[in-house]
């Protein structure tokens, strides 16, 4: 009887994982230690963090708004501050005792958002300026420039903000449109700051920049110019916080996911979509998820799904997700603009 013939195992068979388990733990002992041991540090690392979180979002006290001068006749710039996110800025800043300047480009809007602060506040001081952001140029600033070396500007919130009419393709993004949201989002949050901050600056007083940021930390389909701009202001922030630390100036990006809101055309709110006045509440208290180039992400709805995306990388799960969102958003609001041509 002839000998059996001794044929190798297929290649194949080598890359079954429990041969590579026990291929690797004869020829190297430790590295099934090694593998195990990596695994309980990261998720003791994720599980560290996330407790680090919760402590920040519902335990450690807020900002202390004394340091930045509340209650000191100290003064607070809010722009885009006469209707949703931006009123709520100042009418919640004036709670704290500060004096406050606004924005806007509607003069009865202007006027209605200091009267209501007034009549809340008696000890607080107003005043307004009218600067439409869409069509300002560089000599429109000057006011705003004047007044804060006039002023003792402590605090600037910049809010003013513009999204497209309806989500779109990129591709058929009217130009007119995208010029707009740049010159809104990008150039007058730039303008702004450089006509506030030369006097901040000057005074070598503890102040605060806080620049909002929907959506800065994800990219969003169908809203491409609007996210590309929120996310230059990421890292526009990210450089101004490290120019700024001799200068006792603090500035963060304040991120935010879905907020009811004119912009975001959402109207009734939930678990994950605030009203204006609950998002700015955790705002101000200055805590929730912390990245890592001077950004803070406070409502803590937010702050757990950032934490989530970030951790356990699902940041494309949630492009995907926002597409089918603006998606169906952007079919509604076609069949709205449909139906009021109709009714014309």
């Amino acid at each position: 009887m002839a000998p059996t013939e001794y044929k190798s195992p297929p290649y194949s068979a080598l890359l079954n994982p429990r041969v590579l388990a026990l291929v690797l733990s004869s020829l190297f002992p430790f590295s099934t230690f090694f593998i195990f041991s990596t695994g309980v540090f990261t998720w003791l690392s994720v599980a560290l963090s996330l407790v680090s979180l919760l402590l920040c979002v519902f335990i450690l006290p807020g900002t202390n708004w004394k340091v930045y001068g509340a209650k000191s006749n100290a003064w607070a710039v809010v722009t885009g501050a006469t209707d949703g996110i931006g009123r709520e800025f100042a009418l919640q800043l004036a709670a704290k005792g500060f004096n406050i300047l606004l924005v806007s480009r509607t003069p009865s809007k202007l006027a209605a958002v200091e009267k209501e602060i007034t009549e809340k506040n008696p000890q607080v001081q107003t005043r307004s300026i009218t600067l439409d952001y869409e069509v300002a140029k560089d000599a429109d600033y000057e006011p705003l420039r004047q007044v804060a070396t006039e002023l003792d500007v402590r605090v600037l919130v910049n809010n003013v903000g513009k999204s497209h009419e309806m989500p779109v393709p990129f591709a058929q993004t009217d130009l007119n449109e995208m010029g707009s949201i740049i010159d809104v989002n990008v150039f007058g949050t730039l303008r702004t700051t450089r006509a506030v901050l030369p006097a901040m600056i000057a005074r070598k007083q503890r102040a605060l920049i806080l620049t909002l940021s929907s959506f800065a930390s994800t990219p969003t389909p169908l809203l491409a110019t609007y996210s590309g701009s929120k996310a230059f202001l990421v890292t526009w922030n990210a450089a101004l916080a490290e120019e700024l630390k001799s200068s006792r100036i603090d500035t963060r990006i304040i991120n935010t996911y879905y907020v009811v809101s004119a912009m975001s055309k959402i109207r009734k709110p939930s678990l994950f979509i605030p009203m204006p006045k609950s998002f700015v509440r955790a705002a101000l208290a200055l805590r929730g998820s912390t990245g890592t180039r001077a950004s803070l992400t406070p409502f803590w709805t937010h702050a757990i799904m950032d934490f989530a995306l970030e951790k356990f990388h699902l940041r494309g799960l949630w492009t995907r997700f926002s597409l089918g969102v603006n998606s169906n958003i952007r079919v509604r609001a076609l069949k709205k603009k449909v139906r009021e041509a109709k009714s014309q």
